[in-house]
Protein backbone atom coordinates (compact mmCIF):
# COMPACT_ATOMS: atom_id res chain seq x y z
CA UNK A 1 0.00 0.00 0.00
CA UNK A 2 1.08 3.56 -0.66
CA UNK A 3 1.22 5.68 2.49
CA UNK A 4 0.32 9.37 2.18
CA UNK A 5 1.22 11.79 4.97
CA UNK A 6 -0.96 14.90 4.94
CA UNK A 7 1.31 17.04 7.10
CA UNK A 8 4.01 19.61 6.49
CA UNK A 9 5.47 19.05 9.96
CA UNK A 10 9.15 18.12 9.82
CA UNK A 11 8.72 16.34 13.16
CA UNK A 12 5.98 14.07 11.83
CA UNK A 13 8.02 13.29 8.73
CA UNK A 14 11.03 12.41 10.90
CA UNK A 15 8.99 10.19 13.21
CA UNK A 16 7.20 8.34 10.41
CA UNK A 17 10.55 7.72 8.69
CA UNK A 18 11.93 6.49 12.01
CA UNK A 19 9.16 3.88 12.12
CA UNK A 20 10.54 2.52 8.85
CA UNK A 21 7.67 3.55 6.57
CA UNK A 22 8.09 4.88 3.05
CA UNK A 23 5.58 7.61 2.38
CA UNK A 24 4.70 10.54 0.18
CA UNK A 25 3.84 13.93 1.64
CA UNK A 26 0.61 15.41 0.31
CA UNK A 27 -0.76 18.86 0.84
CA UNK A 28 -4.32 19.54 1.86
CA UNK A 29 -6.23 22.78 2.16
CA UNK A 30 -8.18 22.76 5.40
CA UNK A 31 -9.32 25.54 7.69
CA UNK A 32 -8.74 24.21 11.21
CA UNK A 33 -11.66 25.58 13.19
CA UNK A 34 -13.05 23.86 16.26
CA UNK A 35 -16.74 23.91 17.18
CA UNK A 36 -17.39 26.27 20.06
CA UNK A 37 -18.39 23.74 22.74
CA UNK A 38 -16.17 20.78 21.82
CA UNK A 39 -14.75 18.73 24.67
CA UNK A 40 -10.99 19.17 24.97
CA UNK A 41 -10.42 15.40 24.78
CA UNK A 42 -12.14 15.32 21.36
CA UNK A 43 -10.57 18.44 19.80
CA UNK A 44 -7.41 16.91 18.30
CA UNK A 45 -9.42 14.00 16.87
CA UNK A 46 -11.93 16.40 15.37
CA UNK A 47 -9.17 18.36 13.61
CA UNK A 48 -7.36 15.24 12.43
CA UNK A 49 -10.59 13.89 10.93
CA UNK A 50 -11.36 17.30 9.41
CA UNK A 51 -8.01 17.17 7.58
CA UNK A 52 -8.69 13.62 6.37
CA UNK A 53 -12.11 14.69 5.08
CA UNK A 54 -10.54 17.68 3.29
CA UNK A 55 -8.30 15.24 1.40
CA UNK A 56 -11.23 13.20 0.17
CA UNK A 57 -11.20 9.46 -0.43
CA UNK A 58 -7.84 7.79 -1.05
CA UNK A 59 -7.59 5.53 -4.06
CA UNK A 60 -7.63 1.77 -3.61
CA UNK A 61 -4.15 0.82 -2.41
CA UNK A 62 -3.51 4.17 -0.71
CA UNK A 63 -3.52 4.93 3.02
CA UNK A 64 -3.83 8.53 4.23
CA UNK A 65 -2.42 9.65 7.58
CA UNK A 66 -3.38 12.97 9.16
CA UNK A 67 -2.63 14.23 12.67
CA UNK A 68 -3.25 17.12 14.99
CA UNK A 69 -1.85 18.13 18.38
CA UNK A 70 -3.38 20.39 20.97
CA UNK A 71 -2.10 21.57 24.33
CA UNK A 72 -4.59 22.14 27.15
CA UNK A 73 -4.39 23.67 30.61
CA UNK A 74 -7.11 24.86 32.99
CA UNK A 75 -9.84 23.44 30.72
CA UNK A 76 -8.77 25.57 27.78
CA UNK A 77 -6.90 24.87 24.59
CA UNK A 78 -3.64 26.61 23.77
CA UNK A 79 -3.27 26.57 20.01
CA UNK A 80 -0.37 27.83 17.95
CA UNK A 81 0.71 31.33 18.94
CA UNK A 82 -0.24 34.18 16.62
CA UNK A 83 2.81 36.27 17.51
CA UNK A 84 5.60 36.70 20.06
CA UNK A 85 3.35 38.21 22.72
CA UNK A 86 0.95 35.27 22.39
CA UNK A 87 3.85 32.79 22.71
CA UNK A 88 5.13 34.56 25.85
CA UNK A 89 1.68 34.44 27.43
CA UNK A 90 1.32 30.71 26.70
CA UNK A 91 4.74 29.84 28.09
CA UNK A 92 4.13 31.91 31.24
CA UNK A 93 0.85 29.99 31.69
CA UNK A 94 2.63 26.63 31.36
CA UNK A 95 5.59 27.54 33.60
CA UNK A 96 5.73 25.60 36.86
CA UNK A 97 2.53 23.69 36.06
CA UNK A 98 1.20 20.47 34.54
CA UNK A 99 -0.66 20.50 31.23
CA UNK A 100 -2.04 17.94 28.81
CA UNK A 101 -0.98 17.25 25.24
CA UNK A 102 -3.45 15.47 22.98
CA UNK A 103 -2.31 14.16 19.62
CA UNK A 104 -4.82 12.46 17.36
CA UNK A 105 -4.24 10.57 14.16
CA UNK A 106 -6.63 9.61 11.43
CA UNK A 107 -5.80 6.77 9.07
CA UNK A 108 -8.07 6.56 6.05
CA UNK A 109 -8.32 4.06 3.20
CA UNK A 110 -10.87 4.02 0.38
CA UNK A 111 -13.26 2.02 2.59
CA UNK A 112 -12.14 2.47 6.25
CA UNK A 113 -11.34 5.26 8.64
CA UNK A 114 -9.70 5.13 12.07
CA UNK A 115 -9.25 8.08 14.41
CA UNK A 116 -7.50 7.67 17.74
CA UNK A 117 -6.27 10.20 20.30
CA UNK A 118 -3.39 9.72 22.73
CA UNK A 119 -2.82 11.99 25.73
CA UNK A 120 0.29 12.76 27.74
CA UNK A 121 0.82 15.04 30.73
CA UNK A 122 3.79 17.37 30.97
CA UNK A 123 5.03 19.19 34.07
CA UNK A 124 7.25 22.21 33.49
CA UNK A 125 9.68 23.68 35.98
CA UNK A 126 9.51 27.43 36.51
CA UNK A 127 10.56 29.40 33.42
CA UNK A 128 11.92 32.92 33.76
CA UNK A 129 11.01 35.74 31.38
CA UNK A 130 14.63 35.76 30.14
CA UNK A 131 14.42 32.03 29.37
CA UNK A 132 11.11 32.51 27.57
CA UNK A 133 12.61 35.35 25.54
CA UNK A 134 15.68 33.24 24.68
CA UNK A 135 13.56 30.28 23.61
CA UNK A 136 11.19 32.30 21.43
CA UNK A 137 14.00 34.18 19.67
CA UNK A 138 16.22 31.13 19.13
CA UNK A 139 13.57 28.50 18.27
CA UNK A 140 10.65 30.52 16.83
CA UNK A 141 7.90 28.17 18.13
CA UNK A 142 5.10 29.79 16.14
CA UNK A 143 4.14 26.54 14.38
CA UNK A 144 3.76 24.58 17.63
CA UNK A 145 0.72 24.03 19.83
CA UNK A 146 1.35 25.60 23.23
CA UNK A 147 4.37 27.49 21.85
CA UNK A 148 6.97 24.79 22.47
CA UNK A 149 8.57 21.68 21.06
CA UNK A 150 9.58 18.95 23.52
CA UNK A 151 12.58 18.06 21.35
CA UNK A 152 14.00 21.60 21.59
CA UNK A 153 15.83 23.51 24.32
CA UNK A 154 12.75 24.29 26.41
CA UNK A 155 11.78 20.62 26.55
CA UNK A 156 15.29 19.56 27.46
CA UNK A 157 15.84 22.26 30.07
CA UNK A 158 12.44 22.69 31.69
CA UNK A 159 10.36 19.52 31.62
CA UNK A 160 10.39 18.06 35.13
CA UNK A 161 8.12 15.11 34.49
CA UNK A 162 5.96 13.51 31.83
CA UNK A 163 3.33 10.84 31.94
CA UNK A 164 2.72 9.36 28.52
CA UNK A 165 4.51 9.04 25.21
CA UNK A 166 7.31 11.46 24.33
CA UNK A 167 6.29 11.05 20.69
CA UNK A 168 2.68 12.02 21.41
CA UNK A 169 4.02 15.26 22.87
CA UNK A 170 6.30 15.68 19.85
CA UNK A 171 3.27 15.43 17.53
CA UNK A 172 2.81 11.82 16.41
CA UNK A 173 1.85 8.92 18.72
CA UNK A 174 4.11 6.49 16.91
CA UNK A 175 2.91 3.47 18.87
CA UNK A 176 -0.69 4.14 17.75
CA UNK A 177 0.32 4.76 14.13
CA UNK A 178 2.35 1.55 14.01
CA UNK A 179 -0.42 -0.52 15.59
CA UNK A 180 -3.10 0.65 13.13
CA UNK A 181 -0.89 0.51 10.03
CA UNK A 182 0.20 -3.00 11.00
CA UNK A 183 -3.44 -4.06 11.28
CA UNK A 184 -4.38 -2.76 7.84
Amino acid sequence: MKLLLASQSPRRKELLSGLGFDFEVVKIDCEEVLPEKIEIEKAAGYLSLLKADAFGVPEDGEVLLTADTIVAIDDRILGKPNNEADAKTMLRTLAGRTHQVYTAITIKTYDKIFTETDMAEVEFDEISDAEIQYYIHKYRPFDKAGSYGIQEWLGMAKIKKMNGSFYTIMGLPTHVVYKILKEI
